[in-house]
């Protein structure tokens, strides 16, 4: 995904990997890498740096906010609660979102080689049985996309792992779902990794957001 993707109204997602991203420059964002190890501060300003070209494209004005997070570790644009964002990576994959009036999740997972059963079982719950037939490679991979989209909705609602992600019904092979208040949406057509984003189903303007 080279250019960002409009998924709905005022609301974008974007990829890349980490060596095709300048990492953020922001004062903020180079404050809060220094307390990181090497390895997992280079992933966290790739991911600010891609999440704020994506501002950059969408919303120009906001692309040098800083950012925020609350005590779960949400981020969030200082002075515009009306933005969602949200960011992601997994071993130098990088995906970021930005929403309108709406709050936000963005999951990309790059898939192991095979499947851990008890892992999917805690996941699929009663759709696990349908990885039986895949070959390894491909069970994996569909299990990075049920975690994507789990991962995803936790994330927009604020709640992270406290929010219990593997209990959110998300059937193999599925594009789209509904976790309460939020929906979800499996991009398949256009990532070659699993990659889901989540968010209410309809906009709350916030003035001065429109």
């Amino acid at each position: 995904m080279s250019v960002p993707l409009l998924v709905a109204d005022r609301l974008w997602v974007t990829t890349a990997t980490a060596d095709r991203v300048p990492p953020s420059t922001q004062p903020g964002d180079l404050r809060r890498a220094q307390a990181m190890p090497e390895w997992r501060a280079r992933e966290f300003l790739a991911g600010r740096g891609l999440l704020r070209q994506l501002l950059a494209t969408v919303r120009p004005a906001l692309a040098g906010a800083d950012l925020t997070a609350d005590r779960r570790g949400k981020p969030g644009l200082r002075g515009h609660p009306g933005i969602g964002i949200s960011v992601s990576h997994s071993q130098g994959a990088l995906a970021a979102g930005v929403a309108v009036g709406r709050a936000l999740g963005v999951d990309v997972q790059r898939p192991g080689p095979h499947v851990i059963p008890s892992f999917a079982r805690r996941l699929l719950g009663d759709h696990a049985g349908r990885l039986a037939a895949l070959p390894p490679a491909r069970a994996a991979e569909e299990v990075a996309w049920v975690w994507t989209a789990q991962e995803a909705c936790v994330k927009a609602d604020g709640t992270g792992l406290a929010g219990r992600p593997w209990t959110i019904d998300v059937t193999p092979g599925a594009r789209t779902g509904r976790w309460g208040a939020l929906c979800w949406i499996a991009l398949r057509d256009h990532s070659a990794l699993p990659l889901s984003c989540a968010f209410p189903m309809a906009p709350t303007l916030t003035k001065g957001e429109r």
